[in-house]
């Protein structure tokens, strides 16, 4: 089954399943029910084996899930259960606290560089993350073999940055610039928009 068969929100459960699965394991827990998992995750059971069916069989009637196997199988699914390199382009403020989380490494991702038009910026970077200028955009991606890309760019320059990293071979981007992003069908983009996140969340605020 081709990866874009799958809804993207099964694609996210996958990650909520894994967090929750994670931190049985942690405590010692060998086996799940398919009851328990989903409550903890706030999805229904039946949805729970529906997601999970789209990536073959999994547990046992009346004794749950191994706690330890489908871990195994949804960091394969999810490509945590390898090193994932990912660039970012556009060291702002937003870009820079980005490259300072260290939440991304615990997850088996690590942003290898960044990249900004702004010289003075570049020659802030470090050896940990350097940051370089676009130019060496191409090169470095096509080198590290780098299929992810975080944008954090003014959405004036968004798209014509897009265009640069879809050339790149970047399959997939995180994207926190305030436009649409028109890609080819091959490429997937997640957009991060703070301003709507809070509109969201405001309407729950008596």
């Amino acid at each position: 089954m081709s990866k874009f068969a799958i809804p993207r929100k099964t694609v996210y459960r996958l990650s909520l399943y894994f967090r929750i699965l994670e931190r049985l394991r942690q405590n010692r827990i060998e086996t799940v029910s398919s009851a328990a998992l989903a409550k903890a995750v706030g999805v229904k059971p039946t949805q729970l084996r529906k997601d999970l069916a789209h990536f073959g069989q999994f547990g046992t009637r009346g004794l749950g899930y191994n706690v330890g196997g489908l871990l195994a199988h949804l960091a394969n699914v999810l490509r945590t259960a390898r090193f994932q390199p990912v660039i970012l382009v556009g060291a702002g403020n937003l870009g820079s606290a980005l490259l300072h989380y260290d939440g991304f490494a615990k997850e088996g991702f690590e942003i290898v560089a960044a990249f900004d038009i702004r010289i003075d910026r570049v020659r802030k970077g470090s050896e940990k993350s350097p940051i370089l200028p676009m130019e060496k955009l191409h090169t470095f991606t096509q080198k590290q073999n780098v299929k992810l890309a975080i944008l954090t760019v003014p959405g004036t320059s968004a798209q014509a940055v897009t265009n640069g990293l879809v050339a790149a071979g970047i399959q997939a981007i995180l994207n926190f610039a305030p436009i649409i992003l028109q890609v080819p069908s091959h490429v997937v983009v997640h957009n991060v928009n703070l301003a709507i996140e809070l509109e969201n969340l405001s309407y729950f605020i008596a």
